[in-house]
């Protein structure tokens, strides 16, 4: 049975490989979907968004059940996944394109997000100023197919077992603890 329910967020922190394949691990997470957004180029590539010049973040957009999993919960994770102090980067991968931010469709989710980075900024967790942009989403564009799950289908591929391989063990821990994974 389909749900109707489900509502959609849309942020970036840095490379969409490592946060889509966090976030599909999640009860009440029904589809993550690597793309681009808030740039100025209408359907943009991975090539044209790597260079920087089109304006675009690498984004996930998240179908979830807010029966499930609130929006405040999805925020905890995303600021847990990624360093949010650090500017236009994560880690080794640099450029606007690995920005942190939140992008909202309304007032309403505007001010949910304002109220998830004071919330993540009082825990102390990262230490520095956030840099997170909070900004309307103007258009999602959906990354290539070949994004799409791009760790299940490639856990071997350096970049991946360097990178994404490691954050998904430690975010396993940490939120299999929680019990807010599928399968716990």
């Amino acid at each position: 049975m389909e749900n109707k329910n489900l509502e959609y967020v849309t942020f970036g922190g840095g490379c969409f490989w490592c946060v889509e394949s966090c976030f599909n691990l999640l009860k009440g997470v029904e589809s993550v979907i690597s793309g681009y957004a808030g740039g100025h180029k209408e359907n943009p590539t991975y090539e044209e968004v790597c260079t920087g010049e089109t304006g675009h973040a690498e984004v996930v957009q998240i179908a979830y059940n807010p029966e499930v999993i609130s929006y405040d919960q999805l925020m905890d994770v995303f600021f847990f996944l990624h360093d949010p102090t650090q500017l236009n980067r994560q880690g080794n991968d640099i450029g606007t394109q690995y920005r942190s931010v939140i992008f909202y469709k309304d007032e309403a989710e505007k001010k949910r997000a304002e109220d998830a980075l004071k919330k993540s900024e009082s825990s102390g967790k990262w230490t520095g100023k956030y840099v997170t942009e909070i900004t309307p989403l103007p258009e999602f564009y959906p990354a290539e197919q070949y994004h799409q799950g791009y760790y299940n289908v490639n856990p071997t591929q350096p970049y991946c077992s360097a990178v994404v391989g490691p954050k998904i063990v430690k975010f396993k821990k940490h939120y299999g603890e929680m019990g807010m994974l599928n399968g716990e």
